[in-house]
């Protein structure tokens, strides 16, 4: 395996500690804030590299040998809270007046605590009467991407790596970014509006933890893909489906719940950490 530590208190102390740790002075280095080394797996190295990274915000991960970006042939992320720094329904609901009991519900559910479709069906009821002007608003004023999202795509697209945005949200918003940053799918929730108005309602198929998954799967099919080809990215208990069937699911800034079944979580590092562990 390859083990990759990252951040920007990759310092030389700490290159000397992984040294000892790892039985290895053959360190490839990646870039500043970002080496490699070629290292066999055992209890002892992960549990003192988890120790240490943890005290010195560093990131780290098992990589298998050899992996680069180019081996994957498609990349596939949620959007709230892992390629953009809000939850939109919450930001939404502020311009309604009920972002505490919106925002309460979402944690919830993205800890895993309570069922996502019931849990959104509740949410967009809340909205219902609010003007359609506010999607807007919230994309315009409230709505940012997150550290690393372009260079991250600009190096999937470098590396051939076709991109698809898939989100538990609104169409309204995937839309978007598909547009701003070229992916090449996106699906998402479509919003009822009615004389301009939400009416607490979703029109179409429900996109919530099995739908992930299953666009995952229909679309590495589509295009040929074996599971290993597939490297997907999220934050929350509705990404476990998704991360199941991807090949390798990088965490960012996770609920519990999906720590548990990462492959890697980042922490510290920006969306460029995943580029990063197969440069």
């Amino acid at each position: 395996m390859n083990l990759v530590v990252q951040g920007n208190t990759l310092t030389p102390a700490a290159l000397q500690f992984l040294s000892r740790l790892t039985g290895t002075n053959n360190i490839d280095v990646i870039d500043d804030d970002a080496c490699r080394f070629d290292v066999r797996y055992s209890e002892h190295i992960a549990t003192e590299l988890a120790r240490f990274c943890a005290a010195n915000a560093l990131d780290w991960a098992w990589v298998p040998r050899q992996r680069r970006l180019r081996d994957f042939g498609l990349f596939i992320t949620d959007m709230d809270s892992t390629l953009i720094n809000i939850e939109c329904i919450d930001e939404i609901a502020d311009m309604h007046g009920v972002k505490a009991e919106v925002a309460a519900i979402t944690e919830s559910a993205m800890r895993g605590e309570i069922d996502f479709r019931s849990s959104l069906t509740r949410r967009v009821c809340l909205l219902a009467g609010l003007h359609e002007q506010a999607l807007a608003k919230v994309y315009a004023k409230r709505l940012r991407l997150n550290p690393g999202a372009e260079a991250l795509m600009a190096s999937l697209k470098a590396a051939g790596v076709r991109t698809a945005l898939v989100s538990g949200g609104f169409a309204y918003f995937t839309d978007h970014m598909r547009r701003e940053l070229g992916f090449d799918y996106a699906w998402a929730n479509e919003l009822e509006i009615v004389d301009g108005r939400l009416t607490g309602r979703l029109t179409g198929p429900m996109i919530d933890a099995q739908a992930k998954a299953d666009c995952l799967i229909s679309t590495r099919d589509a295009l040929g893909l074996a599971p290993e080809q597939v490297l997907c990215c999220g934050d929350g208990a509705n990404d476990i489906p998704m991360f199941r069937a991807a090949g390798f699911g990088v965490a960012y800034r996770p609920k519990p719940a999906l720590r548990e079944v990462a492959d890697c979580c980042l922490d510290h590092v920006g969306l460029e950490g995943i580029a990063r562990l197969f440069a």
